[in-house]
């Protein structure tokens, strides 16, 4: 029975490649990713009977490996038929996506450019490396080493030198200290009285009510009101540089603070614009009092005068700077407080000092 279970099986291979073409199985393997079920056939071993007469008769199993055969062929026939329907499919396949990808490329390529939208702010403002600077600043830029570091009569001696302006410049005072505002205990707030003044005339508003108001008017302030001026301002008006207010007033300045916190007019404790002696604030603003505060980065800008001062009465109103910051020390600086410090007019180049001398100054009898 073995014998013959081969001799079928050779024969059934022998027909089904006798039936295959060889351009059928050429395409590449990714087309016969199906695979065919094995055809699963049972051979009924029946025994042989014998006659009474000796003779042999074959055996059922005969009839049905026959029938088995047959089908075998029909199937393997339909197999060779539906491979060359998948090649030809795959073809047009390949031909369509081949056409969608080049039509796709030419659309890309033919695409008009979408403009960009301009940038506003900061953005819109040049690198650094690509700004240039006017005759005028790269000539004066000469007159001081960029690095060295200057002592305190030197440098302001150099910023009178390299003003050349039409107008008259701002005398400003840069401090970076060794301090973190984003935290409540690093941060720096706080006001100087400039002995010799700003050099600018300060126009100074009052909210106060009561017996304060008719204080505030003889005391010099510039502007004096209650809830008419809170009206007023609400409604856009902005013609005065302080605004003082009165401790009871504080209530209804409260509604004020969208519009003038952005402004650096909101009247705070810290920058002695909120007081019950009006009359003395007034004063103190009009000579030149100065609030001042550190920024994100820990530094402090300060103006000190205008540079047609004298130097002496710079040097007096730049040291009265440093030392109200050395004594609003915030309580969590640690280290080293003092960083670096500069001096320079409001359109000019910026001049270094050296810290130790700038701490340690002291200025003559006479001044």
């Amino acid at each position: 029975m073995a014998r013959c279970g081969a001799t079928s099986s050779s024969i059934m291979l022998t027909y089904a490649a006798s039936s295959v073409h060889p351009q059928d199985l050429t395409p590449p393997l990714s087309l016969f990713s199906f695979k065919p079920k094995t055809l699963a056939f049972s051979l009924h071993a029946n025994p042989l009977v014998f006659s009474c007469r000796g003779e042999r008769r074959a055996a059922k199993w005969v009839d049905d490996l026959c029938t088995q055969r047959e089908a075998r062929s029909g199937f393997y026939s339909n197999h060779v038929a539906v491979t060359a329907a998948a090649l030809a499919a795959e073809a047009e396949l390949a031909e369509e996506e081949d056409v969608e990808e080049t039509e796709g490329a030419v659309a890309v390529a033919t695409a008009p450019a979408v403009p960009t939208k301009p940038k506003k702010g900061k953005a819109a403002l040049p690198l650094k490396r690509d700004r240039t600077r006017s005759k005028r600043f790269l000539e004066i830029q000469n007159l001081r080493e960029i690095k060295k570091e200057y002592g305190l009569n030197t440098a302001i001696s150099l910023m009178k030198q390299m003003s050349s302006t039409k107008f008259t410049e701002t005398a400003e005072a840069h401090f970076r200290l060794n301090i973190d505002p984003k935290y409540n205990d690093q941060q720096l707030r706080a006001t100087v009285s400039l002995p010799k003044g700003t050099g600018q005339s300060v126009k100074v508003a009052v909210l106060t009510q009561g017996e304060k108001f008719d204080e505030a008017k003889n005391a010099g302030a510039d502007l004096v009101g209650g809830e008419d001026l809170i009206e007023q301002i609400k409604q856009g008006f902005m013609e005065f540089d302080k605004l003082i207010a009165s401790p009871d007033m504080m209530v209804k300045v409260a509604s004020l603070g969208k519009i003038l916190g952005p402004r650096g007019l909101m009247p705070n404790p810290k920058a002695g614009t909120v007081t019950a002696n009006i009359p003395q604030a007034i004063e103190e603003f009009k000579k030149g009092k100065v609030e001042y505060r550190a920024d994100k980065t820990g530094i402090v800008h300060i103006p000190f005068g205008k540079v047609e001062f004298s130097e002496d009465d710079l040097i007096v109103n730049f040291l009265a700077a440093a030392k109200s910051i050395e004594s609003n020390k915030p309580k969590g600086a640690k280290g080293v407080y003092w960083k670096s410090a500069y001096i320079c007019s409001s359109m000019g180049p910026s001049i270094r000092l050296n810290i130790k001398e700038v701490l340690d100054y002291k200025p003559s009898s006479d001044v």
